[in-house]
């Protein structure tokens, strides 16, 4: 019998498809079962059409196995991946559209600040229901989250359970193959140390044949339009913090109180190069919307396609599974962990953050990369603490908690007087009520 994999939110159809695409590039697992679990029946039966498809032009002895039933699926999984989203783009435009109408800029909304607390707390108690299932049901299995807000929903469970569990996102490496691409240079011949948390993480070093590629990765951007207009967020960080970030123009235009305080630094910083803009946002929306009523087309596009790729993709999950229960290669990767034993020396102790870490047979092993530098620790320290703060108030169901993780928001903070958040973070409580029926009271 083969490995078990289970899928939660597996209607997340390029997710699952890469993902148990890659699982079956290793020998170790050509015959793995897929269990596939989600509550939306239609999207679940294309999934699991895909993966038979891709199974048979394969070649491979795997098998599908969809189900509704989350506890059924669960049982005696060696590994589980959870890609889901509680509630829909009806629920999640209120996380932009209210703050916005408070003058607080956002454009996506899925990591922190009011939007991805407001998400993070819609998830959590779904989240806690799929970890207590496994600690019953699979208590040894290695859980790996691709859902967002990651690091508030990895350090939520993690405060919670001693399950196995780690936040996986691919800006790491993504973000390292566009530098290279800027120098010419092959990802093999490049190596880096990268820390933080989620999304505000910093290349420490970023290394080109051993040789520190920072001043060529400066040059650029400073000589070569083409790149100075791509990530122009990122870029201006880069050039005056001497550290590059992880996480897109987009989303870090959101973290930070310098460029979306103001239409003036939005319409310089925010408008052209950065991939989400405020012009952008209806467009987005209807898109989202869109998508509600075309995701069987689409879907149905993806399945009559001739073209099926089995070359593993970028992807750490399947290099994870396969270095502690398949061949056991080693396989370093950058995951979300609670910083204990002093991972980052001057973040908070048991916050969730993302540091470099060996997947092995004897399990999973974070690096100690010690202090970050001061200037990037003040940065970083306030959303972690933010986030702290709002893991918290999750747990202890208390929305003053709330209020006060979104008072300290970096942007939200530049924009707004303390009363001003206060009213904001009342509406959002309100707009929000049917999912936080944990909490003991919306009234703050």
């Amino acid at each position: 019998m083969g490995r078990k994999f289970t899928f939660i939110g597996a209607g997340s159809l390029d997710f699952t498809q890469d993902l148990a695409r890659d699982i079956l590039s290793f020998p170790a697992f050509r015959d793995a079962e897929f269990h596939l679990v989600d509550i939306h029946e239609g999207r679940l039966a294309y999934a699991t059409k895909a993966l038979e498809k891709m199974i048979r032009y394969g070649g491979f002895p795997a098998t599908v196995h969809p189900t509704t039933d989350r506890r059924q699926a669960l049982a005696g999984s060696d590994g589980v991946l959870i890609t889901i989203l509680q509630g829909g783009v009806d629920v999640w435009r209120h996380d932009v559209e209210i703050p916005k109408k408070y003058g607080v800029d956002i454009c996506v909304g899925d990591t922190r600040g009011p939007a991805g607390i407001f998400r993070f707390l819609r998830t959590a108690p779904v989240m806690l229901d799929i970890i207590r299932d496994i600690e019953e049901l699979c208590p040894e299995a290695v859980v790996l989250n691709y859902t967002n807000p990651m690091a508030l929903l990895c350090a939520y469970l993690q405060r919670q359970t001693k399950v196995q569990i780690t936040g996986l996102c691919h800006s790491v490496q993504g973000t390292a193959a566009m530098l290279a691409g800027w120098l010419g240079a092959d990802m093999k011949d490049v190596t880096y140390t990268c820390a933080g948390i989620n999304h505000q993480a910093f290349y420490l070093d970023f290394k080109w044949n051993g040789k520190d590629a920072y001043p060529l990765i400066r040059e650029a951007i400073r000589t070569r339009p083409e790149i100075a207009g791509e990530e122009l967020v990122r870029n201006e960080m880069f050039l005056h913090l001497d550290y590059y970030s992880t996480e897109s123009s987009g989303h870090n235009s959101e973290y930070n109180a310098w460029f979306r305080k103001r239409p003036d630094l939005i319409e310089k910083y925010c408008t052209h190069g950065t991939g989400w803009n405020p012009g952008e946002y209806a467009y987005i929306l209807k898109e989202y919307m869109d998508k509600e009523n075309t995701w069987e087309a689409q879907f149905k596009e993806i399945l009559d396609s001739p073209q099926i790729d089995l070359n593993r993709g970028e992807e750490y999950a399947a290099n994870i599974f396969n270095a502690l229960f398949g061949d056991q290669t080693p396989f370093e990767f950058n995951g979300n962990l609670p910083n204990t034993e002093g991972l980052i020396s001057n973040l908070p102790r048991g916050a969730c953050v993302e540091v470099p870490v060996l997947a092995s047979k004897a399990g999973i092993r974070p690096f100690s990369v010690g202090a970050l530098p001061d200037h990037l620790a003040i940065l970083v320290n306030t959303s972690a603490r933010c986030e702290e703060l709002a893991v918290t108030a999750a747990i202890e169901g208390d929305p003053r908690k709330v209020f006060q993780a979104i008072l300290f928001d970096p942007l939200t903070s530049s924009v707004l007087s303390m009363a001003e958040i206060h009213d904001m973070t009342q509406e959002m409580l309100l707009k929000n009520k049917d999912y936080l029926t944990y909490f003991r009271s919306l009234t703050l």
